[in-house]
């Protein structure tokens, strides 16, 4: 691969499975209670599952821009593994900085518990 427009879509694909993991995550309740303290509203939990779920999805396609399917797939699942350790390690030492993709939840956004 010596084309720079591919370095840059798979790169796209990191940050997209990235995101894609951290949003599938925060809507968790568990995961959720980790990052903020108290639970999100369930539209926004139910909202954070599509935007992961899309993301991942977008993940794939930047792949399958760069390469054939059989490579591309191997990329894209090796991604997935990654940003779901790289989520992991982060919810391990401090699940707070995940609220950095999620600006929108704020506060008054939250469910008594």
């Amino acid at each position: 691969m010596h084309d720079p427009a591919a370095a840059l879509w798979l790169l796209v694909a990191s940050a997209c499975a990235f995101a894609g993991m951290g949003w599938l995550a925060l809507a968790m309740p568990t995961h959720a209670l980790q990052a903020w303290g108290r639970l999100p509203r369930v539209r926004q939990l139910k909202m954070l599952r599509g935007l992961g779920a899309s993301a991942l999805l977008l993940a794939l396609a930047c792949c399958l821009r760069t390469d054939h399917a059989t490579m591309a797939v191997l990329v894209w699942t090796m991604l997935l593994a990654a940003a779901a350790v790289a989520i992991a390690m982060v919810l391990a030492t401090r699940p707070r900085r995940l609220r950095v993709l999620v600006p929108w939840v704020r506060e008054r956004t939250f469910t008594a518990r």
